[in-house]
């Protein structure tokens, strides 16, 4: 009966393909031993070549030393090849600042894959269990969390990692194993309630058992199954949003555009700024909610040339209408140019790729209705020698029309939320008067059309 399940399981989401090598994490507890007699059984069905891989945690003496000799045992019986390594975890969780549970995890996935790359193997096979996915989901539950954290332990991770016995309990588990005679070791630290995740087990789901739904792990199971195919839809659509938003400037520099990201919907939001935050970092170890929260509240500030440390080396920066996701600090160059410009002719402002256009003009030829804050027409007759265009200078002031007085760049680079780094991008009209022109933003009152004017220069600035 098990032996079906696990079969239809392997089946439903494709977690074995024919000509498999597989590498087996085995501890000589009842969930390993149950999957590695049960994947010898299917070996010849699904052509498998199957490595066992045992880790001594250093952590229960000599009854460590004894699961290593049970585990050894067994493989010889069936006749599987089993690497055995011991590591003081411990010392390694001491000297890493980690728990036991996340130490221990972290050596024992090491050596799984470090034992595929040495075999050639296309799979790990790990013995979660129904019972371990209900005790996770609930366990989350209680900590807080989201919609990926809902959905509990993957049947399969990154095609590589995969969870035969998901949708087995631990009871049919000790069955199976009294039934072959297989006579598992038993951890008695899992029968302490000194961890949340034992107290969870052994406390928590006997009495919500007990008192409310006697099959709670099978509808905590279930419905984790539900969330996940949500989560995977959701997630397809980030995935198209992130494609479709976010510009790759190097291996560890993206960037995406707040106006655009701001029409998304937030499900969609939140995973865009996850992906981003893997594409720079590598993974989201270290990354909390509150994390997340501090990016969305930067994107929505009105505020610019903002910058924000997260952990691991994350650096955000809000520019203009971007927030770029980076591990390295952006420094702003200064860029200075000045160009004499013709009044009547084209020139070229290289720093900025851009063409500055000039024509003159009869008054009765302008469209003075035009709304192109690109193109501006002066009364050539209140211009004094010779035209320049250039970048800011500090103390420059212009008087600004219609606002009945001078005005200094900065406070109109400030009203118009330009940052820092792009002020010296602004192309500033000048004759030797002073400011005619903050183009793009505010022309002068000086060098208004009025009533008196006769001749009109035009003034059309383009991108190339």
């Amino acid at each position: 009966m098990l032996l079906e399940k696990v079969k239809q399981t392997i089946t439903k989401h494709k977690l074995i393909d024919y000509n498999d090598t597989i590498v087996l994490g085995i501890s000589g507890g009842p969930d390993s031993v149950c999957l590695l007699h049960v994947l010898n059984e299917l070996k010849e069905e699904y052509s498998l070549k199957i490595y066992a891989a045992h880790l001594n945690h250093k952590i229960r003496g000599i009854e460590a030393q004894k699961d290593a000799i049970y585990c050894a045992d067994l493989c010889d019986d069936m006749k599987i090849p089993c690497f055995i390594r011991a590591i003081d975890v411990p010392k390694y969780c001491q000297e890493n600042g980690l728990s036991i549970e996340e130490g221990a995890r972290i050596l024992r996935y090491n050596m799984f894959f470090e034992i595929k790359e040495k075999v050639n193997a296309t799979k790990i096979a790990v013995a979660h269990n129904l019972d371990d996915q209900a005790e996770t989901v609930v366990m989350r539950i209680m900590r807080g969390t989201g919609l990926d954290g809902l959905k509990g332990i993957e049947y399969k991770r990154d095609n590589t990692i995969i969870r035969p016995l998901l949708d087995i309990k631990r009871e049919e588990i000790e069955k199976y194993c009294y039934d072959n005679n297989l006579n598992p070791r038993i951890d008695y630290t899992n029968l302490e309630d000194i961890y949340t995740r034992n107290k969870i087990r052994l406390k928590l789901i006997p009495y919500m058992e007990e008192n409310f739904n006697p099959n709670l792990k099978e509808s905590v199971c279930r419905m984790a199954n539900l969330l996940r195919d949500d989560s995977d839809f959701i997630d397809n659509e980030a995935n198209k949003a992130f494609d479709n938003l976010c510009e790759k400037e190097s291996e560890r520099t993206i960037k995406i555009n707040t106006q655009t990201f701001s029409h998304i919907h937030n499900a969609i939001k939140n995973r865009i700024i996850r992906k981003c935050i893997s594409f720079v970092i590598g993974d989201l170890k270290g990354i909390e909610q509150k994390h997340i929260e501090d990016v969305m509240a930067l994107i929505h500030t009105e505020k610019n040339d903002l910058k924000i440390n997260l952990p691991k080396g994350l650096i955000l920066y809000k520019k203009n209408s971007s927030i770029i996701f980076t591990d390295e600090e952006i420094k702003s160059e200064s860029i200075n140019y000045t160009y004499k410009i013709p009044k009547s002719g084209y020139i070229k402002i290289k720093e900025l790729n851009t063409l500055v256009e000039t024509k003159i003009l009869n008054k009765e030829d302008i469209n003075l209705c035009s709304d192109d804050k690109y193109t501006k027409y002066f009364d050539l007759d209140k211009i004094s020698g010779e035209l320049e265009i250039r970048n800011r200078r500090n103390g420059d002031k212009i008087k600004a029309l219609g606002l009945g007085g001078t005005k200094k760049l900065k406070d109109i680079f400030i009203d118009f939320k330009v940052s820092k780094e792009e002020r010296d991008k602004v192309p500033i009209l000048c004759d030797q008067k002073g400011i005619m022109w903050v183009v793009g933003y505010r022309m002068s009152e000086d060098y208004k059309i009025d009533t008196n004017t006769k001749k009109v220069l035009r003034i059309s600035i383009k991108k190339l």
